[in-house]
């Protein structure tokens, strides 16, 4: 290497002699970082989500390569967050892509001191026959006086601060269909 390229591959010699006098763009890359890619230019898809640790609702841009989750980052078209993230949410990829992440319903017995894993759909089907259980145990067709009241004040449901309004309307529909009463959300979304 001569002196002459040697003394033109300084970032200052760069920033006095080009386009970039304030160092801020080119004259300030080295040939390293000029070749650097952002981590999400090769991602097959992004998705749109909704942040899951707080109640306020910040949106995400989820970058998905072959199949798997490679960065998440705050969504700049949300009204919300503007395309922020708190750090709890920034570090949200590792929730899906821990390799400590339950992936399995597990169940515990009463009076068990294992846990099993259950198939999803044996699990769903425990849980609407004690949902039905608890409806035609609790049910009430009329008052002492008579009057009709057609509800359960067995079941209930309390809804999650990340569930959006369409969610949260239909939850309240089915509730309100199997006869319950004790129906609320935290929609701030």
């Amino acid at each position: 290497m001569g002196i002459r390229a040697f003394i033109e591959g300084w970032p200052v010699y760069r920033q006095l002699t080009g386009t970039d006098p304030l160092g801020r763009g080119a004259a300030a890359q080295s040939g390293r970082s000029a070749r650097l890619t952002a981590r999400t230019e090769g991602a097959d898809t992004v998705a749109r989500s909704v942040c899951p640790y707080c109640a306020v609702g910040c949106g995400q841009r989820v970058f998905v390569t072959d199949g798997r989750v490679t960065q998440i980052e705050g969504d700049p078209d949300s009204p919300i967050s503007r395309g922020r993230l708190c750090p709890k949410g920034s570090a949200s990829r590792s929730l899906v892509t821990s390799p400590l992440r339950q992936t399995t319903v597990r169940y515990r017995r009463p009076y068990a001191t294992e846990w099993e894993d259950l198939e999803l759909d044996v699990a769903l089907d425990m849980i609407a026959d004690r949902i039905l259980a608890a409806r035609e145990q609790t049910w009430e067709d009329v008052d002492s006086e008579g009057r009709p009241l057609n509800r359960t004040l067995g079941i209930s449901s309390l809804g999650g601060a990340t569930l959006d309004n369409e969610e949260n309307y239909l939850i309240k529909k089915l509730f309100t269909a199997m006869g319950a009463l004790q129906i609320e959300n935290q929609a701030r979304i």
